[in-house]
C-alpha cells in the first residue's frame, strides 16, 4: 500500500517544487513593498543666470526624452501631455520613435533580436521593447505619450538607473530613466528572448512577455545581486497630491476585453492567491483520497503480498 501510496504523492510533489520554483518571483512579488532605494518628489532650483535647474547632486542620466508611437503624428488627445513635456524642457533632446524607427534602429544596432522583435503578436509588445533597447543604449528618460510633465525632471537625472512602483505591487515601465548601458537595462534586453511566449490571452502575453509584470519579476531577480550603487535601480514613489513630476492620463490604448478581469484579480489578488494555495489542498487531498481507494489497505495476514513474500 505505502509503495503504491508513495509514487503518486511524490509526482505531485514534484510539481509543487517545480511549480514553487517556477513562481517563486512571481509569488514573492506580491509581498514586496517596493521601497527599496526610494524616490521622493522634489522641487529643483533654478540658477539665476542660466534660470535653469540647479540640483545638489551631479547629472548621470543625459538629457534625452524619448516616447512611442507608431507614427509621428501624436492623437490629439495626448498632444497636451506631450507639449507639457517639451515646453518644460527646451534643454533636452527630443526622439519620438515610430514603428518604422524602432524597427530600423533594432536592425541596425541589435540584429540578433530582429527575429523576436518581428514575432511579437502585439504591436504594444515592440513599444514595450523599444523603450528598454533605447534607454539601454542612449539613457536618457522614457516617458508614456499619456503622462504629462508638472515638473522639471533634472532631479530624476541624478540617479543611474530608475522605474516607478506600480499599483498594487511591482514596477511600471512607463515612466523610466537610465544612464547608457546600465547593466539593469543590459539584463533586460538578454532576458526577453526568453520571456517570449504567447499566452493566448492578449493582456497576459503582453503584461508576462514585455511589459510591467515581466519588468517586476527581472527587477526582482536583478536587485539579489546589484551591489554597488552604479548598479542600484532606484524607485519613484507614489505622487503626492500637488508633488508629482507626471500627470498620468491613463491612456491605456492596448487594453482589450481580456484585461477588464484580470485588473479586477490584480485588485482583489490577496483572495485569490490563497483560494489558489486552497485549491491546491483540495487537488491534493482529493488525489489522496483517489489513490486510497484505488489500493485499500490489504488485511494484516495477507500484507506478505504486498512485498512479493
Amino acid at each position: 500500500m505505502r509503495r503504491h501510496l508513495g509514487i503518486p504523492l511524490a509526482i505531485l510533489g514534484l510539481i509543487v517544487v517545480i511549480g514553487v520554483v517556477v513562481t517563486f518571483d512571481y509569488i514573492t512579488l506580491l509581498f514586496d513593498p517596493v521601497t527599496d532605494n526610494a524616490i521622493d518628489f522634489e522641487v529643483p532650483a533654478i540658477d539665476n543666470e542660466s534660470r535653469l535647474p540647479v540640483t545638489s547632486n551631479p547629472q548621470l542620466i543625459p538629457k534625452i526624452l524619448h516616447q512611442t508611437w507608431k507614427n509621428e503624428t501624436v492623437p490629439v488627445e495626448w498632444r497636451s501631455a506631450q507639449e507639457s513635456c517639451l515646453k518644460s524642457h527646451p534643454d533636452f533632446e527630443y526622439k519620438l520613435w515610430t514603428d518604422e524607427s524602432s524597427r530600423q534602429f533594432i536592425a541596425d544596432e541589435y540584429p540578433w533580436f530582429l527575429d523576436t522583435y518581428d514575432s511579437y503578436p502585439f504591436n504594444i509588445m515592440r513599444a514595450d521593447v523599444i523603450r528598454y533597447f533605447v534607454l539601454a543604449h542612449f539613457g536618457g528618460i522614457y516617458i508614456d505619450l499619456d503622462e504629462g510633465c508638472q515638473s522639471r525632471l533634472d532631479p530624476l537625472l541624478t540617479y543611474p538607473a530608475w522605474v516607478r512602483k506600480a499599483d498594487p505591487t511591482g514596477v511600471s515601465n512607463s515612466v523610466m530613466g537610465s544612464t547608457p548601458r546600465h547593466p539593469f537595462f543590459l539584463r533586460v534586453m538578454l532576458e526577453l528572448k526568453d520571456y517570449n511566449f504567447n499566452w493566448r490571452v492578449p493582456y497576459i502575453t503582453v503584461m508576462y512577455a514585455t511589459g510591467p509584470l515581466f519588468l517586476s519579476v527581472i527587477w526582482k531577480q536583478y536587485k539579489r545581486w546589484a551591489v554597488s550603487d552604479a548598479e542600484q535601480v532606484w524607485i519613484l514613489m507614489p505622487p503626492e497630491p500637488g508633488a508629482s513630476y507626471f500627470n498620468d492620463l491613463h491612456g491605456s490604448s492596448w487594453h482589450e476585453d481580456d484585461a477588464q478581469w484580470i485588473m479586477y484579480l490584480g485588485v482583489h489578488w490577496i483572495f485569490f492567491t490563497v483560494l489558489g494555495f486552497l485549491l491546491a489542498a483540495v487537488v491534493g487531498l482529493v488525489s489522496y483520497l483517489i489513490v486510497r481507494r484505488m489500493y485499500p489497505r490489504m488485511p494484516p495476514k495477507y500484507k506478505y503480498l504486498e512485498y512479493g513474500e
